[in-house]
């Protein structure tokens, strides 16, 4: 059992620390991109021509800020589940039940880390230019001088998963401990962030 708090604890506190630089790097993502539309909504319908950049831009800005949110509420229980079964049946079924679902979870996530390094990110979609994304001020980097390069989109999913995989680790483990009768010695999971989401 020590050994199973032992694991727990690091991933616990390196989990909180990364999620919550995570947070405030999604919510600065947010704000661009709702900057960015309201801006090409604006210049598109007030001036008549809008810069072909913005609508990738909002996009970048969307994926980062869901790569680093969705896994502070899987984290947090924000996730829309169905519990009916789960709160039917008695405490160690449930429990049992649980865990069985958060191996699939891992599973499901092992398999979204391959295809999205591989598939994805390392990709020769994935090593492409963007078609309108550029590095401002006239900055050049990589084989695509001046524009983005496709995989700092695509690695904003990558990162999340690798985030995700993390979180359900310690959420099995956690399960575990519940299991084994300990779960009062567990520091709480905070769902201050999600009220009302429920």
């Amino acid at each position: 059992m020590s050994v199973l708090f032992g694991l727990l604890w690091p991933l616990e506190r390196f989990n909180t620390v990364v999620l919550a630089i995570g947070k405030i790097i999604a919510v600065i993502a947010l704000a661009i991109m709702v900057t960015l539309i309201l801006g090409q909504v604006f210049f598109r319908y007030i001036l008549s021509d809008a810069p072909n950049w913005t609508e990738e831009g909002a996009r970048f800005g969307m994926l980062w800020m869901t790569g680093l949110m969705a896994p502070l509420a899987f984290r947090m229980g924000g996730f829309v589940s169905i519990d009916m079964l789960e709160r039917a049946l008695p405490r160690m079924i449930s429990g049992i039940l649980t865990l069985i679902l958060l191996g699939i979870a891992l599973w499901v996530l092992v398999v979204a880390w391959d295809r999205g390094l591989n598939n994805h990110v390392d990709t020769l979609s994935g090593r492409g230019c963007s078609s309108s994304l550029k590095w401002p001020f006239g900055f050049e980097y990589g084989k695509c001088g001046n524009k983005f390069q496709n995989n700092f989109q695509y690695a904003s999913l990558w990162v999340g998963v690798n985030l995700l995989i993390l979180v359900n680790i310690e959420l099995i483990i956690r399960q575990i401990i519940k299991l084994m009768g300990r779960g009062d010695e567990l520091n709480p999971l905070s769902a201050d962030d999600f009220q009302g989401a429920d």
